[in-house]
């Protein structure tokens, strides 16, 4: 339990799987890599990097309200930082963490890294509760 596949276009699409289960409140977003995930000079494309940082802290802020972490949350705002290429064959995992916020907001902090350790990415957002009377 806690492992989110194949839920929705973009994650079958990309292949990565969530993992909102290790009871720290933390979201783990994990791929492992392809061709089909890199850029023209064969290193991670900043786009998918971008891509699994944004679920991993999403999930992260949805964990706040629900241990599902399925609650929705739109994210407001989201910076991020490029520190390293990654490559085909390496196994990535994105983690998100709770810095702050209130009732609506979140901010979460997340860092990409490889599964020997490196960080590839690292990001900083800021998330908003859907409210359950939008969701209709």
């Amino acid at each position: 339990m806690g492992l989110i596949e194949g839920e929705t276009g973009t994650q079958r699409l990309i292949g990565y799987v969530l993992d909102v289960g290790a009871g720290d409140g933390r979201a783990r977003c994990r791929l492992t890599l392809t061709d089909d995930h890199t850029n023209r000079h064969g290193a991670l494309h900043g786009g998918i990097a971008v891509a699994l940082l944004d679920n991993a802290m999403g999930a992260t802020a949805s964990l706040t309200i629900d241990e599902s972490g399925r609650a929705p949350f739109l994210t407001v705002s989201m910076a991020s930082q490029f520190l390293a290429p990654a490559r085909a064959g390496d196994e990535l995992e994105a983690t998100g963490r709770v810095t702050g916020g209130g009732r609506s907001l979140v901010f979460i902090d997340g860092v990409l890294e490889t599964e020997g350790g490196r960080t590839i990415a690292t990001a900083q957002g800021v998330f908003k509760r859907v409210p359950p009377e939008r969701l209709t």
